[in-house]
């Protein structure tokens, strides 16, 4: 580099006026690979190429390149440098360094979940969930405890009478044309429900009221159901009967004989009393079962008169 000085710059231009000097700095460039940290000041006037005569046309070359060099480099962003050939390993190690900061970043931000995790505690499911179980639970154990306390409240079957109207013997044929004596039988049978529960009514229903001669079954009839509210009692009249029921042999010993007439008859009374109580809805529903079977004794002279049968039931 061929450095010129001031009479030198004076000589080369005289006709020119005077023009502000002003310096240019090259930014300091870092080196990786143990470059030499540099900052240069190029303190050079510049000249107008129009007013430079031809024999400083070299000199004045010198000064435009160092100038467009350093207004190249003055260009430049701050922190910018070249491109070396030994930036790939620089890179390189950048992408490791990035990577392994990464995965520094992505297990931190799991170590941070999981303290939030453990901050949270029991999950909001698990609350649910646990509200609802105890609730079942609760229910359930009040809900038994109302069955259990249902059950001790069974209702109560007293019968009453049983009134004979008419009772009548006389030949006939059966369904299938057979000779046999038949049997006409109409009574009144009278008994009262009570329903001893003292929360809950019950639907009462029954099974037909049988009138039974030993095996054979003399008249029957059925009970209209009803409803019972809590801690109540009614009387219940059903009507029970035959019209023409074969006999089959059986006929002598119930009808008169040598103009006599037969003497009392023993017959059978059964029939099933069931009650069902609606105590929380149709979760809790009891059934009772009344069972009821009275020995009644028929007298043929004592017609249209009730017979008691306080001392003749036996209740399961």
């Amino acid at each position: 580099m061929h450095a010129k000085t001031d009479s030198e710059v004076t000589s080369i231009a005289p006709s020119s006026p005077a023009r502000p000097v002003y310096y240019v700095q090259s930014p300091s460039r870092d080196s990786h690979d143990g470059e030499k940290t540099a900052t240069s000041f190029h303190s050079s006037p510049v000249l107008s190429p129009a007013h430079s005569p031809p024999h400083s046309h070299s000199s004045v070359g010198r000064h435009s390149r160092d100038s467009s060099s350093s207004r190249f480099s003055g260009s430049l962003k701050p922190g910018s440098r070249k491109i070396l050939p030994n930036d790939g390993a620089g890179r390189g190690g950048r992408r490791k360094s990035d990577k392994a900061w990464k995965e520094c970043a992505v297990i931190e931000e799991e170590g941070l979940l999981d303290g939030e995790a453990d901050d949270k505690g029991i999950p909001r499911r698990c609350y649910v969930l646990g509200f609802v179980l105890a609730f079942f639970v609760l229910f359930s154990f009040f809900a038994l405890i109302l069955w259990g306390a249902s059950r001790n409240q069974k209702p109560q079957i007293v019968m009453k009478s049983i009134k004979f109207e008419n009772f009548i013997i006389q030949a006939g044929t059966d369904a299938s044309l057979v000779p046999t004596d038949m049997s006409t039988l109409n009574s009144t049978v009278k008994f009262t429900y009570r329903n001893t529960g003292s929360f809950f009514g019950v639907h009462v229903t029954s099974t037909p009221l049988y009138l039974n001669y030993y095996q054979l079954t003399m008249a029957n009839g059925d009970m209209k159901s009803f409803y019972q509210s809590r801690k109540s009692r009614r009387d219940v009249n059903v009507v029970v009967m035959g019209n023409k029921v074969p006999l089959y042999g059986g006929g002598p010993s119930l009808s008169s004989t040598g103009g006599k007439t037969a003497g009392p008859v023993n017959m059978t009374l059964s029939f099933t009393i069931r009650s069902r109580a609606y105590v929380l809805g149709k979760l809790v529903k009891p059934k009772f079962y009344n069972n009821v079977q009275c020995s009644v004794l028929m007298d043929q002279t004592k017609l249209n008169s009730p017979v008691s049968l306080k001392n003749s039931c036996q209740y399961n």
